[in-house]
């Protein structure tokens, strides 16, 4: 088979033996792949794959057809369209996953909206729901809205009848994340300088006779890193609750523990990839049951950038690293 290879740094497309489903496990014939930034941070060598994975083929999500089926495994059929998340391997015309992991695809996607949604949307949904306990008629921030993770979660906030706010840093990208249903703001001074407006208006500055940031928040999505910890304190909600799964701008920062305590706050970290096989799986059944209904009612959608075939994997993910993009990149194989 042909894969995505990570090779001194640089992305290659390179021949593999193919892989064999064991017990319990699936073939799947891999139509549509999405990149995230853990890809690029495993292409720098800063991300290793766990083990089990394949440790040269990255990739954290796919899409396609049940090709064969391991022994014992009976949850799906070949022929089937399923999707995954993984702990990597993804971006490969054939990849095995353990059929706990997989997800009927839903009849209203087509192959890269498919191959976009798992990573996404089960790091959006863990995290704001079964981790920060988001409900109904709280107010979450989501920083990086414009992201696969922050469109994600700004729809699965508003489906359950939350309020968001979002930071979006490309003002030509304000008024697409606000079309999502998110109050858009700067990220500069999020804590109390800059006004929201309402969906598809985009963000100005505060100034006389205009409110500002519409904090606080009861539950804040951290995608960005350290330098929003201080603000972040600023900005919660008595009891709220501060969800941190992505440090792109910085892993280390100072916490003032007594305004933690002041506001009875919590402030946690998540990961998906490393997780033992029960915990991916019943991330898995939560989104199956919880999420993934909506897109049969048009109420979510995943928002596609660009795809790429897999001979221009390469392209792919320097487009990826030049950022302005909204949504996902999808690696499309044939």
């Amino acid at each position: 088979m042909r894969a995505a290879t990570i090779r001194d740094g640089e992305i290659l497309v390179e021949e593999h033996p193919d892989p064999v489903p064991g017990a319990g496990e699936v073939l799947v014939r891999v139509r549509a792949a999405g990149l995230n930034g853990a890809d690029m941070m495993q292409r720098r060598g800063l991300y290793p794959a766990p083990p089990g994975s394949p440790a040269d083929i990255p990739g954290l999500e796919l899409a396609g057809v049940v090709d064969q089926l391991g022994q014992g495994a009976q949850r799906f059929a070949v022929g089937d369209r399923v999707m995954a998340i993984v702990g990597g391997g993804g971006q490969a015309e054939l990849a095995v996953v353990h059929e706990r992991q997989l997800m009927p695809v839903p009849a209203a996607l087509d192959w890269p909206e498919a191959g976009g949604l798992p990573e996404v949307f089960t790091t959006a949904h863990d995290a704001i729901f079964t981790q920060a306990e988001l409900r109904p008629g709280e107010h979450l921030l989501v920083h990086g809205g414009a992201g696969g993770v922050g469109t994600a979660a700004i729809q699965l906030a508003k489906a359950a009848g939350a309020r968001v706010t979002a930071t979006v840093r490309r003002e030509e990208l304000r008024a697409q994340v606000a079309a999502f249903g998110a109050e858009v703001i700067s990220p500069e001074g999020f804590a109390g300088g800059h006004t929201a407006r309402g969906a598809g208006s985009g963000t100005q500055p505060a100034g006389p006779g205009r409110a500002v940031c519409p904090g606080p928040f009861d539950v804040i999505l951290e995608l960005v890193g350290a330098p929003n910890l201080a603000e972040n304190m600023n900005a919660l909600a008595a009891g709220g609750r501060i969800c941190v799964i992505g440090v792109s701008a910085g892993a280390k920062a100072e916490l003032n523990l007594l305004a933690l305590m002041a506001k009875r706050a919590r402030i946690h970290g998540s990961t998906l990839r490393a997780r033992p096989l029960e915990e991916k799986a019943l991330a898995a059944r939560r989104l199956e049951h919880e999420v993934l209904p909506l897109f049969e009612s048009d109420a979510l959608r995943v928002p596609v950038a660009e795809t790429f075939p897999l001979d221009e994997a390469p392209a792919a993910y320097d487009r990826f690293a030049a950022g302005g993009k909204l949504g996902k990149i999808v690696l499309q194989i044939d």
